[in-house]
C-alpha cells in the first residue's frame, strides 16, 4: 500500500478579530498560503492535481467553494479543482486525511490540503444565524429533537459540562490559559519554521508585514487571567481561558511514492495513522478522548509510543480532560501553546496544528506526534504523523 507524505506545512501568523489580517479577503489569503506552499517546495504548480480547504462559515465572502475561490486568487492554472469541507473545527485536519487518502489510493499523487477562515469577515455562527433571521429556520429537525431535546447544543455549554464532569476548577482553567500564553510566547524563534509573514497595511496606511501571532500575550498574569468575567454566573469558563477569534490560513503538501519522484524532493514526515468518531453532540467536546484512545488502539500504539501531542485548545476544559483520561503526559502537550494564545481560525486551524506539531517534532528531534481536536456535532479527528 502506497504511502501518504507530508512535504511541507506553513501558516499565517493569527491575527485577532478586527486585527491584522482583516483587510485580507479570505479567498485571497488562501491563495496567498498556496503560493507561499509552492514557493517553498519549489512545486510545479501544474503538479498539484487539488486542493482540499476546511471553511466552517461557508457564507459572505467564504461562499460558493471559497476552496476553488482560493485556487484561482493563486499562481495555480485553471485546470486545477478545489473542493471545500466542513468538519466544523476539525475541517482541515479532515482535509489532510481525505487528501492523504487521496495519495495512498493512488488516485492522485499530488494534493494540497489546508484551510482558510476570516472571522473578522465572516462572524462565527453567520451560516446558521444568518438564515434563521432570513426565515430559513435551523439545522435541528423534528428527529433531531426528539432524540436530543429542543435546546441547542452549544460549546460555551459543553466546556462548562467537561469542567463538571472531570472536576476542573477555574484555577486549573486559568492557570492552563497562563502557560499557553507562557509557551507560545517562548516558542516566538521556534514559530519562524512554519510561519510565513504576510504583508499587510496598517491602519496609518503604512506597509509593512504580519510575522507574529497577534494573540500570544508575552506579559500575561494569573492575577489579570483570573480577573476575566466569567461567561456564565457560577461557571468556571471565561474569554482568557477559552481560544481566541482568530484569522488565518493554513497549508500542507500531500504526496505519494509517484509525487515525491515528480516533484524531485524528500518528505519531512508520514501519515501514520487517521481517525474519525462522533459521540454525544449535546456535550459536544468530549470526543478527542475517546477518539484518541481508538486511534492508538488501531495504530497498535499506547499513550507513551507518542512524543508530542496537539490538542486544540477551543476551551482549556478540553486538553485538561483530556490529559486525565489518556494519562498523556502534560510535558508533552502543545509545547509552544495552543489556540487560546495562538488564535482558532476554525477551518484552518487543523492545518495550522499540524504545522506547529511538525515543526516542533523536526525542532525537539522526536518521531511520533499526535493531533486531535473537538469539533462540532461530537466529533473528533485523530492524525498521528512520524517525523522523517
Amino acid at each position: 500500500m502506497s504511502e501518504a507524505y507530508i512535504v511541507a506545512a506553513m501558516r499565517t501568523p493569527g491575527a485577532k478579530r478586527n486585527g491584522r489580517l482583516s483587510g485580507w479577503h479570505p479567498a485571497d489569503l488562501g491563495g496567498f498560503i498556496i503560493d507561499a506552499l509552492l514557493a517553498k517546495t519549489g512545486t510545479d504548480p501544474a503538479l498539484i492535481e487539488d486542493v482540499i480547504f476546511g471553511c466552517v462559515q461557508q457564507v459572505g465572502q467564504q461562499s460558493q467553494n471559497v476552496a476553488r475561490t482560493a485556487v484561482l486568487s493563486s499562481c495555480l492554472p485553471e485546470a486545477v479543482p478545489g473542493v471545500t469541507i466542513d468538519r466544523q473545527c476539525g475541517s482541515s485536519q479532515q482535509a489532510i486525511h481525505f487528501a492523504a487518502q487521496a495519495v495512498i489510493s493512488g488516485a492522485m499523487d499530488v494534493v494540497i490540503a489546508g484551510g482558510v477562515e476570516s472571522m473578522s469577515r465572516v462572524p462565527m455562527f453567520t451560516a446558521s444565524t444568518l438564515a434563521e433571521k432570513n426565515g430559513m429556520g435551523h439545522y435541528r429537525g423534528a428527529r433531531f429533537e426528539q432524540r436530543y431535546g429542543s435546546v441547542e447544543p452549544s460549546q460555551f455549554t459543553g466546556a462548562e459540562m467537561m469542567a463538571t464532569k472531570y472536576q476542573l476548577s477555574r484555577e486549573q482553567l486559568d492557570h492552563f490559559a497562563l502557560e499557553s500564553h507562557r509557551k507560545a510566547a517562548d516558542a516566538e524563534e521556534a514559530f519562524h519554521g512554519e510561519i510565513v509573514p504576510v504583508p499587510i497595511v496598517l491602519p496609518d496606511g503604512t506597509e509593512a508585514m504580519h510575522g507574529t501571532d497577534e494573540g500570544v500575550r508575552a506579559g500575561a498574569t494569573i492575577e489579570g487571567i483570573q480577573q476575566v468575567k466569567l461567561l456564565v454566573d457560577g461557571g468556571v469558563i471565561t474569554a482568557a481561558n477559552a481560544s481566541q477569534i482568530c484569522d488565518g490560513a493554513s497549508s500542507m503538501l500531500v504526496v505519494n511514492e509517484r509525487g515525491l519522484k515528480r516533484l524531485g524532493v524528500e518528505p519531512i514526515a508520514r501519515v501514520h495513522s487517521m481517525h474519525v468518531q462522533g459521540s454525544d453532540p449535546v456535550i459536544v467536546l468530549e470526543t478527542p478522548i475517546p477518539a484518541t484512545l481508538n486511534a492508538l488502539k488501531k495504530a497498535g500504539m499506547k499513550i507513551d509510543d507518542i512524543d508530542l501531542f496537539e490538542v486544540n485548545e477551543a476551551f482549556a476544559s478540553v486538553p485538561l480532560a483530556w490529559l486525565k483520561e489518556t494519562g498523556a503526559s502534560p510535558d508533552c502537550l502543545n509545547v509552544n501553546g495552543g489556540a487560546i494564545a495562538l488564535g482558532h481560525p476554525l477551518g484552518a486551524s487543523g492545518t495550522r496544528i499540524a504545522a506547529t506539531l511538525l515543526n516542533a517534532l523536526g525542532k525537539r528531534g522526536k518521531r511520533y506526534g499526535l493531533q486531535t481536536m473537538c469539533e462540532g456535532g461530537g466529533l473528533a479527528n485523530v492524525t498521528i504523523f512520524e517525523r522523517l
